[in-house]
């Protein structure tokens, strides 16, 4: 997956959202304003991903090497994804999603309603 797939497939979520919070190199996508991946718009080595603990901890022990402690985040909640490692880009997108809907859980009730079409 190239950046230009992995920024495609992120805003394809419903209500996803891009911006630059912290500097013009880390780019965050984000639903009602909380981040579900962050990337290095420079050089895309890798991807935040927010992850389940123990989801996060058996991925780690699967992907050695390439899932990793999120980096420069909380290590129990976020997991870092090493692009570089030919993981197929289906199970990229599942982890993206994963994420996605770690964040819409979190949500008021009514956001995550209109988010998901429900009345």
């Amino acid at each position: 997956m190239n950046i230009e797939q992995y920024r495609s497939f992120c805003l394809s979520l419903p209500g996803a959202t891009e911006d630059l919070p912290f500097d013009e190199n880390t780019l965050c996508f984000k639903v009602k304003g909380k981040i579900f991946s962050i990337c290095d718009l420079d050089e895309f080595e890798s991807i935040n991903l927010k992850c389940d603990p123990v989801k996060a901890i058996e991925l780690r022990e699967t992907y050695p090497g390439v899932v990793i402690p999120g980096y420069h985040m909380n290590k129990k909640h976020w997991n870092t994804v090493i692009m570089k490692n030919n993981i197929p880009d289906d199970l990229i997108e599942e982890w993206i999603v994963d994420s996605y809907k770690l964040v819409v859980a979190k949500l008021p009730k009514i956001e995550r309603n209109v988010l998901l079409n429900k009345d």
